[in-house]
């Protein structure tokens, strides 16, 4: 099976997005980082052939993307259901939250996360 993970031409894009982080994200990954979250390891802005995930952990094959208003278009909503097919075509599940649920209903979040862990 050809390389998928981090493929090198994408490195600055991820560095790029890791390096400007919405409030959104950069909330959720103070509370996913260094393992807190029943000691799972998440990478941020890690990518996937051609997409790059918000938030995976590869223990659980698990990717977290957070979304904002440009998601909530025909062109989001399409460009969204691509990337999950693509993801879950190569095993990886996708769970997604508003950000704005992040603000609301951290724990909720955490929870339901928490939940898809096997």
């Amino acid at each position: 099976m050809p390389r998928l993970n981090n493929l090198p031409h994408k490195k600055e894009a991820r560095q790029t997005l890791r390096n400007n982080l919405t409030s959104a994200e950069a909330k959720l990954w103070s509370v996913l980082k260094s393992a807190q979250l029943q000691s799972r390891k998440f990478r941020r802005q890690h990518s996937v052939g051609e997409f790059i995930l918000d938030f995976y952990c590869p223990q659980e094959k698990l990717a977290i993307e957070l979304d904002g208003a440009s998601h909530f278009t025909v062109a989001g909503n399409l460009n969204d259901a691509v990337r999950t097919d693509f993801l879950n075509s190569v095993g990886i599940r996708v769970l997604r939250f508003e950000n704005k649920l992040i603000w609301s209903d951290l724990d909720s979040v955490l929870h339901t996360i928490a939940s898809c862990f096997k």
